[in-house]
């Protein structure tokens, strides 16, 4: 399933109706707090970090399944993720993405949050925008918050960090 951008001016209901595409086919970017936080709840990082080069950074990756490219933590079955409660920034703001420039989509606008000039858009393929019985009504306030603390982490995450944060989970 590929994104289909929206502009996300206004508060959205939403409710995951576990249609699996969100855990499937997609890079899941980690930051270096995201791979404690998993490692913490018991997961090994050697399972479920890989690599990625882009340009001359390295940025660490949500492992798959080579059988369906899903994510090594979507149960199959269920469609449930098995570290809902500790899951990578990343997957918290999907189906919604934050962007420091427009995309291009009709009706866009700048949302002004804590002093910095954002884009924000919401994934119209997702099943769960706009569901019927929504969980929650997600704002745009809470995905500019949660854009910024991944923009921020991921700015800090690199090979030493990785390195240091490998030997205090050994000890």
């Amino acid at each position: 399933m590929r994104f289909e951008p929206r502009p996300f001016i206004q508060p959205v209901p939403f409710r995951c109706l576990y249609c699996l595409d969100c855990c499937r086919g997609r890079h899941v970017y980690l930051t270096l707090r995201d791979i404690e936080r998993i490692a913490r709840a018991g997961h090994d990082p050697q399972d479920f970090v890989t690599f990625s080069v882009e340009g001359n950074r390295i940025r660490f990756v949500l492992a798959v399944r080579e059988w369906d490219l899903g994510c090594v933590f979507h149960d199959p079955e269920t469609g449930k993720c098995r570290i809902h409660e500790v899951n990578p920034i990343i997957c918290r703001i999907y189906p919604f993405m934050v962007s420091r420039k427009p995309l291009g989509v009709e009706g866009e606008r700048p949302f002004q949050y804590k002093g910095q000039r954002l884009w924000l858009y919401y994934d119209a393929s997702c099943p769960g925008i706009n569901a019927d019985e929504p969980e929650t009504l997600i704002t745009p306030e809470e995905i500019a918050e949660l854009g910024l603390e991944f923009e921020r982490e991921l700015e800090r995450t690199d090979m030493e960090g990785l390195a240091r944060l490998m030997d205090e989970l050994e000890r």
